[in-house]
């Protein structure tokens, strides 16, 4: 660690969402941002993939290829950009495009790469432009389509100089593959030339044997060999049977099959073919010490194979008199063939065998290999130019990229700045009558769900689905309203940032207030679907009841002539005085408590008795909203981001302000114009909300006047009563002394 004695580096930091925030705004601030503590960065690491920033640019960044980008290697990448700028703080400001001003030309690294930018530039067939963008730099077949070497070691077909040569790339890909040149086009490199020239010298030294014991017919051996090869396997078959049946005769019949397989194969339509159903049948009669037929009695199925056999193989090497073998004479005549059997198992190059024989030596006889290897050294000559035009890509993509990283890893400007969006947000969900601007993309919602749920925010885990097949998962955070119809099942609209529309259905929740207006109406509503629920059941257990009543009588009715005579009906039951008492005591009750009511309500002023009711609400609510209040303020970004990979620093607070601006509610436009006249209004609840709202004025009337008459002392259509003159007391006399 540096001494930070001797770091004199003033920094500025900003409070966004309760966060103190550094502010990178100078040259000074990014080269010295790897003295600033790294318990004051916002993150320490992020995931390379799922973000809005091309990822090319962040696989760049990421150096050691684990996926992540660390605080190491973004200062890595920051130093890279010192001498290629000629202002490193522009990087902060977005351009889609790098102007060659912006690039370096007094240091060497620069300067290589400005000349290699205005080369590509020319390559694309724009020698004039001013800047270089990431579209300009990352097309390499367009940028090398017209060169012959780009250096990056790898020659195809058309940068050879003679057909000659040409062809002799294309057969190096034909038999060894290609390698892809910048070009766009199939080459080789050294590595296919070198192994293709093995392959032909080794090919051309195991055909070049002569060995007679090998080349036993001379020209004829390879196709005496095949016919051997066919029935090699089943002439061994057809002598193991022979050798059986002379162990035991017993066995002779089912050696030579039973009648019944033949019959079952009988009412096929039966062709001499290997695989015409007598094929599997043996070769030719077996008997003990039975030599093997080569003309007559062989199994139709092979006797064109025994012919070509005889023609090919017995006729050269034992004569065409030769009309039978016995098992010695088998086992010699296939012996012969074993040297030529041990020199095909030991055939070297098989990959360029397509060629044909005669090409391969014709290869190797004129071995063009250096005149190939010439021109990969000539394009690898290049190779300084190629690493150049790299590094004009890495520039463009980091003067376009890192500033927006910066603002997203050092700091979360972009997230807290209402004109833009964080580079973890990936797009605008629309469901139930509200926009959610924070969503990211996940993989797995179920292993997500785990951390995320400790940011005590509502999530909707949602799949997503285009036209074309694309499919994404996202967890939108729902930070205003309420939840009362956020469902798992429930089809949105979500809008990526390229404004890419997708079909979203919520495929999983995790459940938490999302505001203090659904706490404080969390207890009212949970008594009406409670009361719904009683009377749903009631009504259900009545119905059920009726249908029962229904099926019994129906019962009863068709059965009627058959039925024993019905019994007396029960005699009604007299009314129990117990419960008559019961019911009296609790009707008094419940009207005592009632009268109590009313007579501390008739006691208490007017003004008071809306604090009363206020009160009365607030004991309700409160508890709830105490308990949402609390959850709310708990809400954090860092949990939901630390489960995607992210690895957050600083408690990023999703506070009340900050919550209301990433949902946001339907709200008319202003201007617009409403009517009430509806059409389709249910005129019955209509009706009895009229009724309502004009008792309850009558009642609020009355109040007002019962108000004022006790002010007055008189209702306010009365005259006032006349003063009463009382008169004053009689002074007490004074006794006589």
């Amino acid at each position: 660690m540096p001494d930070e004695t001797l770091i004199t580096h003033r920094w500025k930091f900003t409070r966004i969402g309760g966060l103190d925030q550094v502010s990178l705004e100078t040259t000074d601030d990014l080269l010295n941002l790897k003295h600033l503590d790294q318990k004051l960065w916002v993150a320490l690491s992020c995931p390379v993939q799922g973000l809005e920033l091309d990822e090319k640019t962040l696989a760049l960044i990421d150096t050691d290829g684990d996926g992540r980008i660390r605080v190491p290697e973004l200062l890595a990448a920051i130093d890279w950009l010192r001498p290629h700028l000629a202002d490193l703080a522009s990087v902060l400001k977005p351009a889609p495009a790098l102007p060659l001003s912006a690039i370096n030309a007094e240091t060497p690294e620069g300067a290589a790469v400005l000349a290699s930018a205005k080369q590509v530039l020319a390559y694309l067939g724009k020698p004039g432009a001013d800047a270089i963008s990431v579209e300009n730099t990352s097309d390499s077949k367009k940028i090398f389509a017209g060169t012959r070497f780009n250096g990056d070691g790898v020659i195809p077909a058309a940068a050879a100089d003679t057909d000659e040569l040409k062809q002799l790339v294309a057969d190096i890909i034909d038999t060894q593959g290609a390698e892809t040149d910048l070009s766009g086009e199939p080459g080789i490199n050294l590595a296919k030339l070198d192994q293709f020239h093995a392959d032909i010298a080794a090919h051309a030294a195991w055909a070049g044997n002569t060995d007679p014991a090998v080349h036993v017919l001379g020209a004829d051996t390879a196709a005496a060999h095949t016919a051997l090869k066919t029935v090699r396997a089943k002439i061994d078959d057809y002598f193991t049977r022979c050798r059986l049946a002379a162990f035991d005769a017993r066995a002779i019949t089912a050696l030579n099959r039973a009648e019944a397989d033949y019959a079952a194969i009988a009412a096929q339509d039966l062709h001499a073919g290997a695989d015409g159903g007598i094929g599997a049948f043996p070769l030719a009669h077996v008997g003990p010490g039975r030599p093997l037929p080569l003309a007559e009695g062989v199994n139709p199925a092979w006797a064109a194979a025994i012919r070509e056999l005889h023609a090919r193989v017995v006729t050269p090497l034992l004569g065409a008199d030769k009309t039978a073998l016995t098992a010695d004479e088998w086992t010699a005549l296939a012996a012969r063939f074993s040297a030529h059997e041990a020199w095909l198992a030991a055939r070297a190059g098989d990959s360029i065998a397509k060629l044909g024989l005669d090409r391969i030596r014709k290869i190797n006889t004129y071995n063009r290999r250096d005149e190939l290897a010439a021109l990969i050294a000539r394009d690898r000559e290049l190779e300084p130019q190629a690493l150049a035009i790299a590094s004009v890509d890495r520039l463009a993509r980091y003067y376009r990229d890192i500033g927006t990283l910066l603002r997203n890893f050092v700091n979360f400007h972009d997230f807290y700045d209402p004109s833009t969006h964080g580079i973890f947000q990936a797009g605008t969900l629309y469901l139930d009558a509200r926009s959610c601007e924070l969503c990211v993309r996940v993989n797995d919602p179920a292993a997500h769900s785990v951390l995320a749920a400790l940011s005590r925010v509502y999530i909707a885990y949602c799949d997503l689905k285009r036209p074309d097949g694309a499919t994404m998962k996202i967890a939108a955070c729902f930070t205003q309203g309420d939840s009362d119809y956020l469902i798992v099942g429930r089809n949105g609209l979500f809008y990526d940032t390229k404004g890419r529309d997708w079909d979203a259905t919520i495929t999983k929740i995790v459940e938490t207030p999302i505001s203090i207006r659904q706490a404080f109406w969390s207890p009212y509503k949970k008594l009406v679907r409670f009361i719904e629920e009683q009377v749903a059941k009631r009504a259900a257990a009545a119905d059920a009841a009726s249908t029962e009543k229904l099926n019994t009588t129906a019962t009863a009715v068709a059965h009627a002539d058959q039925a024993a005579p019905a019994a007396p009906p029960p005699a009604p039951k007299k009314i129990d005085i117990g419960t008559v008492a019961a019911l009296g005591v609790a009707v008094g009750a419940i009207g005592g408590a009632l009268g109590a009511i009313a007579t501390g309500l008739a006691r208490l002023s007017v003004w008071q008795i809306p604090l009363v009711l206020l009160g009365v609400i607030l004991v309700i609510s409160l508890p709830s909203m105490l308990i949402a209040w609390l959850k709310l303020r708990q809400r954090t970004l860092g949990p939901i981001l630390d489960a995607t990979g992210w690895a957050i620093n600083g408690r990023v607070k999703i506070n009340f302000p900050l919550g209301t601006a990433l949902t946001d509610r339907a709200q008319l436009p202003p201007g617009a114009k409403r009517s009430l006249d509806d059409p389709f209004e249910d005129k019955a609840p209509a009706r009895r909300r009229r009724w309502f709202i004009f008792i309850l004025l009558l009642v609020l009337a009355a109040l007002a006047i019962r108000w004022d008459h006790n002010r007055r002392g008189h209702y306010f259509w009365q005259k006032p009563a006349a003063p009463v003159e009382v008169a004053a007391p009689a002074a007490e006399s004074q006794p006589h002394p």
